[in-house]
């Protein structure tokens, strides 16, 4: 047992615990698993939530998992702000009333102030499940008895356990069974609820099951001199055919600053949301640089951006595999670690990103950079195989700590992939979308001026694929894709404005 819980447990009142005996008689403490939902309609909705996961942790009542965040309107009480709901599973020695007054403790140190019954509140916290108990009390009841009849509470529920019961009596009656029963809204009546994936504070988060949501731009600052496709562009032009790491003087001088704020004022005017900023090419045979040099590359744009009043409404993302990288680029403003290995590269990378509390983009890749192009062979089928290795790593990431709503994933076009394997990808972004364990999760595609495209359309230079990508980027917002990550802003963002408006009204 993870001896900070163990330490937590020990400042709870005895009485309030379950303890077994163990090996030469020692105490043990018996953990049970509870399921909780969670919910705001007030302030910063998932910051509140996110709090409320924390408060937990520290109390000894251990977040195991959680569901996405979905965005609902508000039932019984109409008049009021939509809600964010979810629910998560959590650990605890303590026995149902103390834990419920744990929780009402932290809605209380919160600040919450109950003025009307299902009313308006920054947080909300109930026990919808404990063990296979049942339990009638005048100030708790389990089951919750409402349930069944909230999709809001179901949703996030059928996300933890589909296959749990909720009437020990009824065990084929499933959590899934509930929510597929739920009665149909009238058409047009409320929209239905989607998945929050959040970017940046004060930035409107990623709706990734709204049909008419916006699709969003991230803009590739490569600030190395060998990426494939723009390696150098942004470097000054004296150490751009060094043989030699970049010097840090010239990574911070003023001709190189200027470049760079000319470059991210370029791709803001264009309708870029977002920048990935990148110090390590990932470029089949690039060489490998030392941790040094990729902060020295990465950290100066990273605060450049971060000091652009015209960037406030810009997320920055950091495209590393490292978490030595990642987390001193989140200390200096980024917001999400884009991670093209999903954590394999780096096994610190997934529980750094737990601590930091960030957003994390896992995309799928086998292999290295350097080996990836000889692990191609998908014989059991390239959509089935990459995503149940996604969702592999879906699974490593929220046994890490990473709250399933801080996830976005990326199918991985041109990495471990050759050819007409990248047209199938596309082809098949639904599928991808609706695969179970995947479901809600927000996509970014990354197919812009990938050498799939250089071949199909005869372009062997990288800068003259600007159609072709164009072509991509259209079946990447047709299919379904939240993000799509491109070179060309102010050529992408016209073309998605226009693929959003044809399958996005």
């Amino acid at each position: 047992m993870d001896q900070t819980l163990v330490d937590d447990l020990k400042s709870q009142p005895r009485d309030e615990l379950l303890f077994c005996k163990g090996e030469a008689g020692v105490e043990l403490p018996i953990l049970r698993t509870a399921y909780i939902a969670l919910g705001s309609n007030l302030g910063d909705r998932v910051a509140m939530i996110e709090q409320a996961c924390k408060e937990m942790d520290m109390r000894g009542i251990r977040v195991k998992r959680t569901s996405s965040l979905w965005e609902t309107e508000p039932m019984y009480v109409l008049d009021q702000a939509r809600f964010v709901n979810g629910a998560c599973e959590v650990e605890t020695q303590l026995e149902p009333l103390p834990l419920l007054d744990a929780l009402q403790d932290i809605e209380k140190s919160m600040g919450r102030r109950k003025i009307i019954d299902k009313g308006p509140r920054n947080i909300d916290l109930d026990i919808l499940l404990y063990e296979n108990e049942t339990m009638a009390h005048s100030r708790l009841q389990i089951p919750h008895p409402l349930i069944a009849e909230r999709e809001f509470v179901l949703r996030p529920l059928a996300e933890l356990i589909p296959h749990r019961s909720l009437d020990s009596k009824r065990p084929w009656k499933l959590i899934q069974d509930h929510l597929n029963e739920l009665p149909l809204p009238a058409t047009g009546s409320v929209e239905p609820l989607s998945t929050l994936t959040p970017l940046r504070l004060s930035v409107t988060p990623l709706n990734s099951l709204r049909p008419t949501r916006q699709t969003q731009v991230m803009a590739i600052l490569n600030v190395t001199p060998d990426s494939f496709s723009d390696g150098g562009v942004h470097l000054p032009q004296s150490e751009v055919n060094s043989d030699s790491d970049l010097s840090s003087s010239s990574l911070t001088s003023p001709e190189y600053l200027a470049r760079l704020r000319s470059a991210i004022q370029h791709f803001i005017a264009s309708g870029a949301t977002l920048i990935d900023v990148g110090g390590q090419s990932t470029a089949p045979g690039a060489p490998e640089v030392s941790v040094t040099e990729e902060l020295g590359r990465v950290l100066p744009a990273i605060s450049l951006i971060r000091s652009m009043p015209e960037a406030a409404h810009v997320s920055i993302s950091v495209d590393t595999y490292r978490a030595a990288v990642a987390e001193a680029a989140v200390a200096a403003g980024a917001d999400i670690v884009n991670d093209v290995s999903a954590g394999l590269l780096d096994e610190a990378m997934l529980p750094t990103v737990a601590r930091l509390g960030c957003t994390v983009c896992l995309m799928h890749m086998r292999g290295t950079p350097a080996t990836m192009s000889r692990l191609n062979e998908y014989p059991d089928g390239l959509i089935s195989t990459l995503a149940e290795e996604l969702r592999a790593r879906v699974k490593t990431a929220e046994e890490a700590g990473i709250r399933r709503w801080r996830i976005i994933l990326d199918p991985g076009m041109g990495f471990a992939k050759v050819g007409n394997q990248n047209l199938e990808i596309l082809r098949h972004i639904p599928e991808l979308r609706r695969w179970p364990g995947l479901e809600g999760l927000p996509w970014l595609v990354g197919s812009s001026r990938k050498s799939f495209v250089g071949k199909i359309t005869g372009a062997p230079n990288p800068g003259d694929r600007v159609f072709g990508t164009a072509a991509t980027v259209t079946a990447a917002v047709q299919g379904g894709a939240d993000i799509v990550r491109v070179h060309d802003v102010l050529e992408m963002a016209q073309v998605v404005l226009m693929a959003d408006a044809i399958y996005r009204h």
